[in-house]
Protein backbone atom coordinates (compact mmCIF):
# COMPACT_ATOMS: atom_id res chain seq x y z
CA UNK A 1 0.00 0.00 0.00
CA UNK A 2 3.24 2.41 0.92
CA UNK A 3 4.57 1.34 -2.84
CA UNK A 4 1.39 2.06 -4.88
CA UNK A 5 -1.68 3.12 -3.32
CA UNK A 6 -4.59 1.22 -1.91
CA UNK A 7 -6.38 2.05 -5.43
CA UNK A 8 -3.80 0.31 -7.19
CA UNK A 9 -3.86 -2.75 -5.47
CA UNK A 10 -6.20 -5.85 -6.78
CA UNK A 11 -7.49 -9.03 -4.98
CA UNK A 12 -7.98 -11.74 -7.04
CA UNK A 13 -9.16 -15.13 -5.04
CA UNK A 14 -9.96 -18.56 -6.04
CA UNK A 15 -12.63 -21.29 -4.65
CA UNK A 16 -15.07 -23.83 -5.09
CA UNK A 17 -17.36 -24.05 -2.21
CA UNK A 18 -16.85 -20.85 -0.36
CA UNK A 19 -19.12 -20.84 2.15
CA UNK A 20 -21.51 -23.68 1.31
CA UNK A 21 -21.14 -24.89 5.02
CA UNK A 22 -23.25 -22.03 6.72
CA UNK A 23 -26.13 -22.47 3.81
CA UNK A 24 -26.50 -26.56 4.53
CA UNK A 25 -26.79 -25.83 8.24
CA UNK A 26 -29.18 -23.21 7.56
CA UNK A 27 -31.15 -25.45 5.61
CA UNK A 28 -31.02 -27.56 8.45
CA UNK A 29 -32.99 -25.13 10.82
CA UNK A 30 -35.48 -23.67 8.09
CA UNK A 31 -38.64 -22.41 10.17
CA UNK A 32 -40.44 -25.56 9.89
CA UNK A 33 -44.30 -24.33 8.61
CA UNK A 34 -43.20 -21.22 5.92
CA UNK A 35 -39.32 -23.13 4.77
CA UNK A 36 -38.25 -20.08 5.40
CA UNK A 37 -34.41 -19.42 6.32
CA UNK A 38 -33.21 -18.20 9.41
CA UNK A 39 -32.88 -14.34 9.39
CA UNK A 40 -29.29 -15.10 11.61
CA UNK A 41 -28.67 -16.59 7.83
CA UNK A 42 -30.07 -13.98 5.25
CA UNK A 43 -28.72 -10.93 6.85
CA UNK A 44 -25.12 -12.49 6.15
CA UNK A 45 -25.36 -14.17 3.30
CA UNK A 46 -22.97 -11.48 1.39
CA UNK A 47 -20.53 -13.11 4.01
CA UNK A 48 -21.04 -16.15 3.53
CA UNK A 49 -22.50 -18.45 1.17
CA UNK A 50 -21.64 -15.34 -1.45
CA UNK A 51 -18.80 -16.28 -4.00
CA UNK A 52 -17.45 -12.99 -3.41
CA UNK A 53 -17.48 -13.43 0.13
CA UNK A 54 -13.86 -13.90 -0.03
CA UNK A 55 -12.65 -11.04 -1.96
CA UNK A 56 -15.03 -9.23 0.43
CA UNK A 57 -13.18 -10.44 3.04
CA UNK A 58 -9.38 -9.72 1.80
CA UNK A 59 -10.30 -6.20 0.63
CA UNK A 60 -11.68 -5.85 4.64
CA UNK A 61 -8.66 -6.87 5.97
CA UNK A 62 -5.75 -5.72 4.21
CA UNK A 63 -7.52 -1.96 3.56
CA UNK A 64 -6.94 -2.14 -0.73
CA UNK A 65 -9.12 -0.93 -2.46
CA UNK A 66 -8.27 -1.97 -6.35
CA UNK A 67 -10.06 -4.46 -8.86
CA UNK A 68 -11.31 -7.61 -6.93
CA UNK A 69 -13.14 -10.60 -8.55
CA UNK A 70 -13.32 -14.00 -7.35
CA UNK A 71 -13.01 -17.15 -9.54
CA UNK A 72 -14.49 -20.54 -9.65
CA UNK A 73 -13.49 -23.00 -11.79
CA UNK A 74 -13.64 -26.25 -9.22
CA UNK A 75 -9.91 -27.52 -9.27
CA UNK A 76 -8.14 -24.63 -10.89
CA UNK A 77 -10.02 -22.18 -9.48
CA UNK A 78 -6.87 -20.43 -7.87
CA UNK A 79 -4.20 -20.86 -10.45
CA UNK A 80 -6.26 -18.89 -12.64
CA UNK A 81 -5.77 -16.05 -10.14
CA UNK A 82 -2.55 -15.48 -11.26
CA UNK A 83 -2.95 -15.71 -14.80
CA UNK A 84 -6.17 -13.08 -13.92
CA UNK A 85 -3.77 -10.77 -11.59
CA UNK A 86 -1.01 -11.05 -14.70
CA UNK A 87 -3.28 -9.59 -17.68
CA UNK A 88 -4.43 -7.06 -14.83
CA UNK A 89 -0.73 -5.83 -13.80
CA UNK A 90 -0.02 -6.18 -17.74
CA UNK A 91 -2.98 -4.12 -19.10
CA UNK A 92 -2.42 -1.37 -16.25
CA UNK A 93 -5.26 -2.22 -14.48
CA UNK A 94 -3.48 -2.45 -11.25
CA UNK A 95 0.40 -2.46 -10.09
CA UNK A 96 0.39 -5.37 -7.79
CA UNK A 97 -2.30 -8.21 -6.83
CA UNK A 98 -3.19 -10.09 -4.01
CA UNK A 99 -3.81 -13.73 -5.19
CA UNK A 100 -5.00 -16.36 -3.56
CA UNK A 101 -7.35 -18.94 -2.41
CA UNK A 102 -9.52 -20.90 0.22
CA UNK A 103 -11.54 -24.16 0.37
CA UNK A 104 -13.22 -25.64 3.63
CA UNK A 105 -15.09 -29.19 3.57
CA UNK A 106 -19.27 -29.20 3.62
CA UNK A 107 -21.42 -31.84 3.49
CA UNK A 108 -21.69 -31.26 -0.54
CA UNK A 109 -18.38 -31.42 -1.25
CA UNK A 110 -18.22 -34.92 1.03
CA UNK A 111 -21.50 -36.56 -0.19
CA UNK A 112 -20.36 -35.17 -3.77
CA UNK A 113 -16.87 -37.02 -4.25
CA UNK A 114 -18.50 -40.04 -2.76
CA UNK A 115 -21.39 -40.28 -4.86
CA UNK A 116 -19.08 -40.26 -7.82
CA UNK A 117 -16.78 -43.14 -6.15
CA UNK A 118 -13.68 -40.87 -6.05
CA UNK A 119 -12.34 -41.14 -2.36
CA UNK A 120 -10.17 -43.28 -1.44
CA UNK A 121 -10.69 -45.42 1.78
CA UNK A 122 -7.05 -44.34 3.12
CA UNK A 123 -4.66 -42.03 2.54
CA UNK A 124 -4.98 -40.86 -1.63
CA UNK A 125 -1.55 -42.79 -2.91
CA UNK A 126 -0.85 -40.16 -6.56
CA UNK A 127 0.75 -42.55 -9.28
CA UNK A 128 0.94 -45.88 -7.21
CA UNK A 129 -0.15 -48.66 -9.54
CA UNK A 130 -2.75 -49.35 -6.57
CA UNK A 131 -4.18 -46.14 -6.30
CA UNK A 132 -7.87 -46.19 -5.48
CA UNK A 133 -8.82 -42.62 -5.12
CA UNK A 134 -8.19 -39.22 -3.67
CA UNK A 135 -8.01 -37.65 -0.39
CA UNK A 136 -10.05 -34.41 0.33
CA UNK A 137 -8.35 -31.66 2.02
CA UNK A 138 -8.92 -28.11 3.33
CA UNK A 139 -6.16 -24.83 2.84
CA UNK A 140 -6.00 -21.02 2.66
CA UNK A 141 -2.77 -19.06 0.53
CA UNK A 142 -2.03 -15.76 -0.42
CA UNK A 143 0.80 -14.47 -2.67
CA UNK A 144 1.70 -11.07 -3.58
CA UNK A 145 1.90 -10.76 -7.28
CA UNK A 146 3.93 -7.43 -8.85
CA UNK A 147 5.98 -6.48 -11.57
CA UNK A 148 8.78 -7.60 -11.90
CA UNK A 149 10.03 -4.51 -13.99
CA UNK A 150 9.07 -2.54 -10.70
CA UNK A 151 10.12 -4.59 -8.02
CA UNK A 152 12.44 -7.45 -9.40
CA UNK A 153 15.36 -8.32 -7.79
CA UNK A 154 18.19 -11.48 -8.32
CA UNK A 155 16.84 -14.78 -6.39
CA UNK A 156 13.19 -13.46 -6.71
CA UNK A 157 10.65 -16.16 -7.16
CA UNK A 158 8.38 -15.01 -10.30
CA UNK A 159 5.46 -16.33 -12.48
CA UNK A 160 7.47 -16.71 -16.30
CA UNK A 161 4.23 -18.15 -17.67
CA UNK A 162 0.65 -19.26 -17.26
CA UNK A 163 -1.40 -21.48 -19.69
CA UNK A 164 -5.33 -21.54 -19.76
CA UNK A 165 -7.93 -24.23 -21.31
CA UNK A 166 -10.91 -26.05 -21.65
CA UNK A 167 -11.51 -29.26 -21.97
CA UNK A 168 -15.56 -29.81 -22.82
CA UNK A 169 -15.32 -32.90 -22.92
CA UNK A 170 -17.28 -34.34 -20.09
CA UNK A 171 -18.78 -32.83 -16.54
CA UNK A 172 -16.04 -34.62 -14.70
CA UNK A 173 -13.91 -36.66 -16.70
CA UNK A 174 -10.71 -35.58 -18.42
CA UNK A 175 -9.90 -35.76 -22.23
CA UNK A 176 -8.64 -39.07 -22.53
CA UNK A 177 -5.39 -38.08 -24.38
CA UNK A 178 -5.31 -34.74 -21.82
CA UNK A 179 -5.87 -32.79 -25.16
CA UNK A 180 -6.88 -29.24 -22.93
CA UNK A 181 -3.94 -30.40 -20.34
CA UNK A 182 -1.50 -30.28 -23.54
CA UNK A 183 -2.76 -26.77 -24.80
CA UNK A 184 -2.21 -25.31 -21.40
CA UNK A 185 1.35 -26.46 -20.82
CA UNK A 186 2.46 -25.75 -24.66
CA UNK A 187 0.53 -21.97 -23.74
CA UNK A 188 3.00 -21.85 -20.56
CA UNK A 189 5.68 -22.75 -22.01
CA UNK A 190 5.07 -20.32 -24.45
CA UNK A 191 4.46 -17.40 -22.61
CA UNK A 192 7.60 -18.21 -20.47
CA UNK A 193 9.93 -18.24 -24.07
CA UNK A 194 10.87 -21.85 -22.13
CA UNK A 195 11.37 -25.51 -24.38
CA UNK A 196 10.34 -28.49 -22.15
CA UNK A 197 13.81 -29.06 -21.48
CA UNK A 198 14.25 -25.77 -19.56
CA UNK A 199 11.89 -27.27 -16.33
CA UNK A 200 13.64 -28.73 -13.83
CA UNK A 201 10.34 -30.17 -11.79
CA UNK A 202 6.61 -30.63 -12.61
CA UNK A 203 4.13 -30.73 -9.65
CA UNK A 204 1.94 -33.01 -11.32
CA UNK A 205 -2.16 -32.55 -10.41
CA UNK A 206 -2.15 -36.22 -9.29
CA UNK A 207 -5.10 -36.38 -7.61
CA UNK A 208 -4.68 -40.73 -7.15
CA UNK A 209 -8.00 -40.87 -9.20
CA UNK A 210 -6.71 -44.32 -11.51
CA UNK A 211 -8.00 -41.87 -14.72
CA UNK A 212 -6.60 -38.00 -13.26
CA UNK A 213 -2.63 -39.80 -13.08
CA UNK A 214 -3.26 -41.39 -15.94
CA UNK A 215 -4.20 -38.82 -18.37
CA UNK A 216 -2.36 -36.20 -16.83
CA UNK A 217 0.96 -38.97 -17.55
CA UNK A 218 -0.21 -39.06 -21.15
CA UNK A 219 -0.40 -35.19 -21.50
CA UNK A 220 2.88 -34.63 -19.48
CA UNK A 221 5.23 -37.24 -21.16
CA UNK A 222 3.35 -35.86 -24.56
CA UNK A 223 5.52 -32.95 -23.83
CA UNK A 224 8.37 -33.84 -21.71
CA UNK A 225 8.98 -37.27 -22.60
CA UNK A 226 10.61 -38.88 -19.12
CA UNK A 227 13.26 -35.20 -18.91
CA UNK A 228 11.95 -33.39 -15.85
CA UNK A 229 11.51 -35.22 -12.32
CA UNK A 230 7.55 -35.46 -11.61
CA UNK A 231 5.61 -35.95 -8.56
CA UNK A 232 2.49 -35.12 -6.51
CA UNK A 233 2.22 -33.30 -3.13
CA UNK A 234 -1.53 -34.34 -2.86
CA UNK A 235 -0.09 -37.31 -0.18
CA UNK A 236 0.59 -34.56 1.71
CA UNK A 237 -2.08 -32.14 2.05
CA UNK A 238 -4.76 -34.32 0.21
CA UNK A 239 -6.76 -32.71 -2.30
CA UNK A 240 -7.77 -28.82 -1.55
CA UNK A 241 -9.63 -28.40 -4.82
CA UNK A 242 -10.55 -25.04 -5.11
CA UNK A 243 -7.21 -23.85 -2.64
CA UNK A 244 -5.03 -26.39 -4.71
CA UNK A 245 -3.35 -23.70 -7.30
CA UNK A 246 -2.19 -21.18 -4.64
CA UNK A 247 -1.36 -24.43 -2.12
CA UNK A 248 1.01 -25.86 -5.14
CA UNK A 249 2.35 -22.63 -6.29
CA UNK A 250 3.60 -21.69 -2.35
CA UNK A 251 4.82 -25.22 -2.70
CA UNK A 252 6.58 -24.55 -6.47
CA UNK A 253 7.85 -20.92 -4.62
CA UNK A 254 9.73 -23.55 -1.95
CA UNK A 255 11.07 -25.90 -3.94
CA UNK A 256 12.99 -22.91 -5.61
CA UNK A 257 13.88 -21.04 -2.86
CA UNK A 258 14.92 -23.86 -0.87
CA UNK A 259 16.73 -26.57 -3.78
CA UNK A 260 14.19 -28.90 -2.75
CA UNK A 261 11.86 -31.65 -4.83
CA UNK A 262 9.58 -33.42 -3.06
CA UNK A 263 8.52 -37.12 -3.27
CA UNK A 264 5.14 -38.69 -3.79
CA UNK A 265 4.08 -39.77 -0.75
CA UNK A 266 1.98 -42.88 -0.30
CA UNK A 267 3.55 -43.56 -3.74
CA UNK A 268 5.07 -47.61 -2.88
CA UNK A 269 4.98 -48.88 -6.20
CA UNK A 270 5.22 -46.71 -9.56
CA UNK A 271 2.21 -47.38 -11.69
CA UNK A 272 4.67 -49.55 -14.61
CA UNK A 273 2.05 -47.61 -17.04
CA UNK A 274 2.90 -44.17 -15.86
CA UNK A 275 5.84 -43.04 -18.48
CA UNK A 276 6.82 -39.97 -16.75
CA UNK A 277 9.91 -39.80 -14.31
CA UNK A 278 7.73 -39.88 -11.16
CA UNK A 279 9.64 -39.03 -8.05
CA UNK A 280 8.70 -41.69 -4.76
CA UNK A 281 11.73 -39.73 -2.49
CA UNK A 282 12.50 -36.43 -1.45
CA UNK A 283 15.50 -34.78 -3.67
CA UNK A 284 17.34 -31.85 -2.49
CA UNK A 285 19.06 -30.19 -5.14
CA UNK A 286 19.13 -26.80 -7.07
CA UNK A 287 15.74 -26.01 -9.07
CA UNK A 288 15.32 -22.55 -11.01
CA UNK A 289 12.20 -23.51 -13.25
CA UNK A 290 9.10 -25.62 -11.57
CA UNK A 291 5.98 -26.11 -13.69
CA UNK A 292 2.39 -26.67 -11.39
CA UNK A 293 -0.56 -28.40 -13.21
CA UNK A 294 -3.91 -27.55 -11.54
CA UNK A 295 -6.53 -29.39 -14.15
CA UNK A 296 -10.54 -28.94 -12.92
CA UNK A 297 -13.96 -30.89 -13.28
CA UNK A 298 -14.88 -30.32 -16.70
CA UNK A 299 -11.25 -29.98 -18.35
CA UNK A 300 -10.94 -26.64 -16.95
CA UNK A 301 -7.11 -26.57 -16.80
CA UNK A 302 -4.09 -24.38 -16.17
CA UNK A 303 -0.82 -24.32 -15.75
CA UNK A 304 2.11 -22.32 -14.35
CA UNK A 305 5.37 -21.99 -14.78
CA UNK A 306 7.67 -20.08 -11.73
CA UNK A 307 11.27 -19.54 -11.74
CA UNK A 308 13.53 -17.90 -9.55
CA UNK A 309 15.39 -14.28 -11.52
Amino acid sequence: VQRYGADRIAVIMGTSTSGILETEQAYRRRDPQTGALPRSYTARYRYTHNMFSLGHFVRACTGVRGPATVISTACSSSAKVFATAARMIQTGLCDAAIVGGVDSLCDTTLYGFASLQLLSSQPCRPCDEDRDGLSLGEAAGYALLESSARVGRKGAVALLGYGESTDGYHMSHPHPEGAGAIRAIRQSLDRAGLQPGDIDYINLHGTATPANDAVEDRAVSAIFGTGPACSSTKGWTGHTLGAAGITEAVIAALCLKDGFVPGTLNCLRRDPTLCSRILCDNEQRPVTRVLSNIFGFGGNNCSLVLGVL
